[in-house]
């Protein structure tokens, strides 16, 4: 599939299967990695690196600290995070030149190359490389079919976590420098191509959601009609309102309800961009699962939905699905004629002003709890029933083309995404020859 205007750049994985082989091939003897080529041979990782197993107490704030938070899946960026030092008390320390991979969550793909001395999480495994090379072995590791072994073997269910004992023996290519020095420089040169498209296709991905915002909000706030005469609503995040429009707290136009899960009820979901539904129908990578599932309560397709510790990011919206949630969720039921689509809208609306963080006290840094006893004593604009799904209605039908047009770069970016990591997977494997592809760095 061609990415159109995007500078001709094609995403089709089957492309992988149109670029040069290696003479010849033989087998593995390892049914993850398949065939090899006929010249290469293998190692175990354990005797091709030197694991790091040093740890300190001594937390210096000014060193380089990295948690597996910090490491981006798939891409081994550094993610800035607020946090320096590891909350066990503890830290691994890593030198530039090594390899950090996490061990925690393997499926998630967190690997990192060092490039400055420091500290890390004890979640993460520190390499040193012997046989291999750096950058090669950053990517060998990225290699899906590796991830996906790793992940195979973890052990624990809330937090599964692999470890070196079995990593150590897996094989690994033990390739001349040269040709490891070939594909990693082929690899960064076309991740870095891939990446950069990833990241134009964000950029607009955020002009979109900020058009998209500003129309919401003022039809939200302001109503459809622009001659409407005005007042100051006396609410801070809301500013002027229609004048005939009325401003009251939550406790009297919604109570909160505790209905019992039925014993078949899916997990019910909240998620940052406003939608509540089924978990299984949206994702279920990066839950966590309960061994059993107590304190549920019960939500129903339309039902308002908050989410007590996120809500602040945007997490309300009217449930799209049938289900349970935990007690962490606020599930609110109109006491009087309320368009429910109107309220989680404005609701998301003062999250996205930062009102909500500010409303509510934090439990941990950045995820204050908006329960009922918070939502209860939030001022709200009410315009007349009638008003408020004319305004849901509006707001549907102008941000429709925006809408799809989100949708269609986000599925964009996610073939390019599964498209560097099909190209990572076959150029470090061997299934590619793309020595001559780039020249190799000395």
């Amino acid at each position: 599939m061609s990415a159109g205007d995007d500078e001709g750049f094609s995403i089709d994985p089957a492309t992988v299967r149109t670029w040069k082989r290696y003479p010849a091939y033989k087998d593995s003897g390892v049914e993850w990695l398949g065939e090899v080529p006929a010249g290469w041979e293998l190692a175990r990782l354990k005797y091709a690196v030197r694991i790091i197993t040093q740890r300190t107490t001594d937390q210096n704030s000014n060193s380089n600290y990295i948690g597996l938070e910090n490491i981006q899946s798939w891409t081994g960026r550094l993610i800035a995070s607020e946090d320096t030092l590891d909350p066990e008390g503890q830290s691994g320390s890593f030198e530039s030149g090594d390899v950090l991979f996490g061990k925690l969550r393997p499926y998630l793909a967190k690997v990192h190359k060092a490039t400055v001395d420091g500290m890390c999480s004890t979640e993460i495994l520190v390499l040193r490389p012997k046989l291999v090379g750096q950058d090669y072995l950053f990517y060998y590791l990225l290699n899906s079919e590796f991830i996906k072994t790793v992940n195979s073997s973890t052990y624990g269910t809330k937090m599964p976590r692999a470890n070196w004992d079995f990593i150590g023996n897996l094989l690994i290519p033990n390739i001349s420098l040269h040709d490891q020095s070939a594909i990693a420089t082929f690899l960064d040169r076309e991740t870095a191509r891939i990446d950069a498209l990833v990241e134009k296709k964000l950029r607009f991905i955020e002009l979109l959601e900020e058009k998209r915002q500003a129309l919401i909000s003022h039809a939200v706030t302001k109503g459809l009609d622009p001659d409407a005469e005005m007042k100051d609503s006396g609410v801070a995040w809301l500013g002027e309102i229609p004048k005939h429009w009325d401003v009251r707290k939550g406790r009297f136009l919604y109570k909160q309800l505790e209905l019992p899960p039925d014993s078949n009820d899916e997990v019910v979901t909240a998620f940052r961009d406003g939608q509540v539904i089924s978990r299984e129908m949206r994702r279920t990578d990066g839950f966590t699962i309960a061994i059993k599932e107590l304190g549920y309560q019960g939500v129903r397709k339309g039902d308002l939905v908050i989410h007590s510790m996120d809500g602040f990011a945007g997490a309300i919206g009217v449930s799209e699905s049938d289900g349970k949630c935990t007690g962490e969720y606020v599930v609110c039921d109109p006491i009087q004629k309320c368009n429910n689509h109107y309220f989680a809208a404005c609701l998301r609306l003062m999250a996205i002003r930062g009102y909500i963080h500010a409303f509510c006290p934090s439990v941990r840094q950045r995820a204050p709890r908006f329960r009922f006893v918070r939502f209860k004593d939030v001022l709200l604009p009410v315009p007349l029933y009638y008003e408020q799904s004319e305004i849901v209605k509006h707001v549907t039908e102008s941000t429709k083309v925006l809408n799809e047009l989100i949708e269609k770069n986000q599925k964009f970016i996610q073939m390019l995404l599964e498209f560097r990591t099909a190209l990572i997977s076959a150029t470090v494997t061997g299934r590619i020859d793309v020595r001559g592809e780039a020249p190799a760095a000395p």
